[in-house]
């Protein structure tokens, strides 16, 4: 059975992603339209990607698999990234 103290911190974690969500997403609302939506449409599968993953995160417990995770993401955050980099030019 798990902790009802496990329960409240998994929630405050889904309400701050949500939180930053909804931030990324009106900041994305003022800024001008994407020169390159093939390459947007690949920065949102990416974006994607990476919530799946962070998902997997929380729910595993084994600590090898979770290296394998953290590192994913750190890979994930960097392409995100240099795409986004990309797109502003």
């Amino acid at each position: 059975m798990g902790d009802s103290g496990e329960g409240l911190i998994d929630n405050e974690a889904r309400i701050q992603e949500r939180m930053e969500e909804l931030q990324r997403n009106r900041a994305q609302a003022h800024k001008p339209p994407v020169k390159n939506p093939q390459l947007r449409q690949q920065i949102e599968s990416l974006q994607l990607a990476r919530k799946e993953m962070a998902r997997s995160l929380e729910n595993t417990s084994h600590e090898a698999r979770r290296l394998q995770l953290k590192a994913a993401l750190a890979d994930l955050d960097l392409r995100i990234q240099k795409m986004q980099v990309l797109a502003e030019d």
